[in-house]
């Protein structure tokens, strides 16, 4: 008798999983060079430390406006992968500009260009995966492993070249990394929301946000992310700062990585032990956590190593729990918006906020006190977590 798993049924099924692992690795392979380099490519440029917090911000800037868009649009036409394309190709086109030096308002303007592309892309990703696993966030979790380690790769491979090298390959490390997307993008399946879930009045989505516990899930989003620009934006900059090289910052966020990896590989079995507001909660008090280490002890590799052990809590599990609860709150014809919301009220204005806020106070005041203000923000992000886990309970 032939085993199911072996059927060309199945075979057929894991397809499509195996065609958005690809994409999940390439774009974060992507991401794991790019957001870690990026202000140290800057730095090498001569740029002082808030034009590069301006530079950097760009993306977070385009997560604003970007995602909803491109999720309305998706919701709309359902043509999800059509749109994750056209997105691969324009961010390929426009990584050219990065060869020319034409002084920080061409590179704002190439990145302009880059992010308002690439920032939409998760969402895009996120609200097809989430209707292709169904809620099985075992599987959702393997597929995410395959961004993580993706990330891990050029995380380290990246911070090592560009340390025996310098800064300048940088540009050439754009191009491939967004051509390996690009491919992954043509390999995925040519779907297209059935006409039952294109079709009909358009859902509003104000009555969701009524609910008291969406809206205390965002706003705890709002300060949990908006903590973690802190390390997304300024911490290769601190630790280049007290002394660190770079393949040393390349092990650090590699070890992050290599934690966020564990988790995706194990959250199928543990995730559904608690519910979703209750690991907000807890991502939250390891935000907390993560962000006290790096500001009171960062001159000790082991609390270093310790708070970026916390990123399989702080990110991924706090991932997972955000993309499940935005599912949940956010079905069907709302599911592209539901996504882009996340995407926009945590990385757009909470990444704005952090990157020019911790920009201005690492300039001012130095970094240990911005990693400090960033503990603080983990802090109320937390106490909204408790909320949304209260609201939750009462609903």
């Amino acid at each position: 008798m032939a085993d199911p798993a072996t059927t060309p049924s199945a075979a057929a099924s894991r397809r499509p999983l195996l065609a958005f692992a690809g994409l999940s690795a390439s774009y974060f392979a992507h991401i794991g060079f790019f957001n870690p380099y990026l202000p140290l490519w800057l730095q090498s440029l001569g740029l002082p430390i808030f034009t590069i917090s301006l530079l950097t911000s760009v993306q977070s800037f385009t997560r604003v406006f970007a995602p909803y868009a491109w999720g309305t649009l998706s919701d709309r036409t359902g043509e999800r992968v059509k749109l994750l394309r056209i997105s691969a190709a324009v961010a390929l086109v426009g990584s050219l500009g990065l060869w020319w030096n034409g002084g920080h308002w061409w590179i704002a303007l190439v990145l302009l260009v880059m992010f308002t592309h690439t920032s939409s892309m998760m969402s895009l990703t996120e609200a097809a995966l989430a209707h292709l696993v169904a809620g099985d966030w075992g599987r959702y979790g393997r597929i995410r492993l395959c961004g993580s380690a993706g990330f891990l790769v050029t995380v380290f491979l990246a911070g090592a070249w560009f340390d025996r090298f310098g800064m300048g390959h940088f540009p050439g490390w754009a191009l491939v990394t967004l051509g390996l997307v690009l491919f992954a993008t043509l390999r995925l399946p040519d779907h297209r929301e059935p006409v039952a879930v294109r079709g009909g009045v358009h859902e509003p989505v104000g009555p969701v946000l009524q609910r008291p516990v969406v809206r205390w899930f965002f706003a705890s989003l709002f300060f949990h992310v908006t903590a973690h620009f802190a390390i997304y934006g300024f911490f290769s900059l601190y630790l280049d700062s007290i002394g660190y090289d770079k393949a040393a910052i390349g092990a650090l966020w590699a070890l992050s990585v290599a934690a966020e990896v564990a988790w995706f590989g194990l959250q199928g079995r543990v995730v559904r032990r608690l519910r979703m507001p209750q690991w907000l909660l807890l991502c939250g008090v390891a935000a907390v956590l993560r962000m006290g280490l790096t500001a009171g002890l960062g001159q000790w590799v082991w609390a270093l190593v310790l708070g970026q052990m916390l990123h399989a809590l702080s990110f991924a599990a706090h991932h997972t729990t955000c993309i499940a609860m935005v599912t949940e709150h956010f079905p069907g014809r709302l599911r592209g918006r539901g996504q882009a919301l996340f995407t926009v009220i945590g990385y757009g204005l909470g990444g704005v906020l952090g990157m020019l806020a911790g920009g201005a106070v690492a300039q001012q005041l130095g970094y240990v006190v911005m990693f400090w203000a960033a503990t603080a923000l983990a802090v109320i992000g937390s106490l909204c977590a408790w909320r949304a886990k209260v609201e939750e309970g009462r609903a």
